[in-house]
């Protein structure tokens, strides 16, 4: 009987410590998990140890000499060799899975995983709208959202601002999305009955900046701590998934917030060639997930592979061409991404953007690639230039008085020139001015105060080298003229724009003063009679560039 109760004991802490464990760490039910193997062995260790001291105690308690039952210390040892078997086992299939899918055996195979196309430039790259390129980074978008959060009086000793700032399209305009999360524990307390109100949303074009309130609040995100965590919620209902270490906050076309959750796909041996198999889509509001195929997401989703992932994969493509053991000693053909990345909107997705350099170490590249955050896509532009550091480095040589930084670069065309574009910054963060430079002649560099001014600057530069043709992206104009019906001033992020409409035209045009020669507009009034030029935009607001 004791036997009996002692055993029903033992697998009740066993069962108590892996339910324990499977709660907080969250491993997934597969055997292409490394957390799975490391679960397991941890429980292999913790029943042989529980099994030994039960088996010490019980000789103690019968006052059992070991000399004098060596047949049956034996035997109550040989549970004790099986536990220790176990995990030298697990331990040895766990190292054997790693060697067998490491890129030391399978360099081919690593090689193919992502599928390259070379491609033109100017054919794919078109000239560049200003309305749709984003003008921040992450962390200038980081600076807006707390500086609206700061304004928040209803929200902002109970909240705080995610770290995701997701970059997104939404409804045809570079966005950067993040939720608000509890400002800690005892908010966390207080307010999860009810929810996470509102996300931030931020043009990365224009920098307005909003806190979009919901009608429902967000109930499951990584701010929560036990059953409506995000991941233990996703855990919960897909056991076997292994989930990317990113997942993503988006928002759809009539702004409900998602979690976009790539699902990992190993297509080497036991632990390698990390894709992405499928992903699950989970309502951030009512936790109600679907799961897609990778190549069936709704085509409003933008992130599904991760930046890192892609240029983990190009790496792999550029490397490996000739073998794991080129890619050490001889390093021929051997190229790799450079240290860094952007994002350009193309066709309505999120395409990364990365220079392609030798692995040697030089200070030019080879090109650069673009690649598909939804769908894997991947173009490769053979245009040999600096690298982004150099032109970074460049732009900030223009303004070494001022002391201000660059930003990563964007890659645009400009002129059907490829170009770096970036944002100088200031050492609080803020945007000061911007720099255009030319990726095969980094030395030609354009700085300016506003976008415009940057790229006139830089337009000018490209025909004083002698570069023929040289198009003006903006070199289409309109002059209009009529009657005010409504004039406003709106202040956007610390800058004083005027809307204007005339009458029969249902245009609004948009008039910065910023740009000191637009100043006259304050002195004009409903029914006065105007002349304008403006650059013509397809929807939104028509950007004036000259009033007469």
């Amino acid at each position: 009987m004791k036997k009996i109760t002692r055993n029903i004991i033992l697998l009740a802490l066993l069962l108590l410590a892996a339910g324990i464990y499977y709660y907080m760490a969250l491993p997934a039910i597969n055997i292409h998990a490394a957390g799975f193997w490391m679960a397991l062995e941890l429980l292999i260790a913790f029943a042989t140890v529980i099994h030994a001291f039960t088996q010490l105690r019980k000789r103690s308690n019968d006052n059992i000499v070991p000399m004098q039952s060596k047949e049956k210390m034996l035997k109550e040892m040989k549970g004790v060799k099986l536990g220790g078997g176990l995990f030298i086992l697990t331990l040895l299939i766990f190292a054997a899975g790693n060697l067998l899918s490491s890129p030391i055996i399978n360099a081919d195979k690593y090689q193919k995983l992502l599928n390259v196309k070379e491609s033109d430039f100017t054919e794919d790259i078109q000239q560049t709208n200003y309305n749709t390129i984003p003008l921040l980074d992450k962390d200038s978008a980081e600076l807006l959202g707390n500086r609206k959060m700061g304004s928040m009086v209803d929200m902002v000793s109970q909240f705080e601002v995610g770290s995701d700032y997701t970059q997104i399209n939404y409804k045809d305009m570079p966005v950067r999305v993040t939720p608000l999360v509890y400002a800690n524990e005892i908010k966390w307390l207080t307010n999860q009955k009810a929810g996470i109100p509102a996300y931030i949303r931020i043009d990365m074009a224009t920098q307005n900046t909003e806190c979009v309130k919901l009608d429902q609040t967000i109930k499951y995100s990584k701010a929560e701590y036990f059953n409506r965590n995000i991941y233990r919620h996703l855990r919960f209902r897909y056991p076997t998934y292994i989930f990317d270490d990113q997942i993503f906050f988006e928002i759809d076309d009539e702004g409900t917030p998602y979690w976009v959750c790539p699902v990992k796909k190993f297509n080497i041996g036991l632990f390698g060639g990390q894709t992405v198999g499928n992903v699950v889509l989970c309502n951030a509001v009512t936790g109600e997930c679907t799961d897609y195929p990778v190549d069936e997401v709704p085509t409003w989703i933008d992130k599904v592979y991760s930046a890192e992932l892609l240029t983990e994969l190009y790496n792999y493509y550029g490397i490996y061409k000739h073998g794991f053991f080129n890619s050490i000693l001889g390093q021929k053909d051997c190229l790799k991404a450079t240290n860094g990345y952007n994002y350009i909107a193309l066709d309505d997705d999120v395409w990364v953007y990365t220079g392609v350099t030798s692995v040697s170490g030089d200070q030019s590249n080879v090109g650069f690639v673009l690649m598909n955050q939804r769908t894997m896509e991947t173009k490769y532009y053979k245009i040999e230039g600096a690298i982004e550091d150099s032109a970074m480095s460049s732009a900030e040589g223009q303004v070494q008085n001022l002391g201000y930084r660059a930003t990563f670069p964007l890659l645009l065309n400009i002129s059907d020139q490829p170009t770096y574009f970036m944002a100088l910054k200031d050492g609080a963060g803020l945007v000061k001015k911007y720099a255009m430079v030319n990726v095969q002649k980094y030395q030609w560099v354009a700085i300016g105060d506003t976008v415009k001014e940057c790229e006139k600057a830089y337009v000018t530069l490209l025909a004083t080298n002698g570069i023929s043709e040289v198009k003006d992206n903006h070199e289409i104009y309109e002059t209009v003229t009529g009657k005010i019906t409504a004039i406003a001033p709106v202040v956007i992020e610390g800058n004083t724009h005027y809307y204007v409409a005339l009458e029969n035209t249902g245009l609004m045009f948009d008039v910065d003063l910023s740009d000191q020669k637009l100043i006259g507009i304050i002195r004009y009034q409903a029914g006065d009679q105007i002349q304008m030029t403006y650059t013509p935009e397809e929807s939104g607001l028509q950007p004036v560039t000259e009033i007469r």
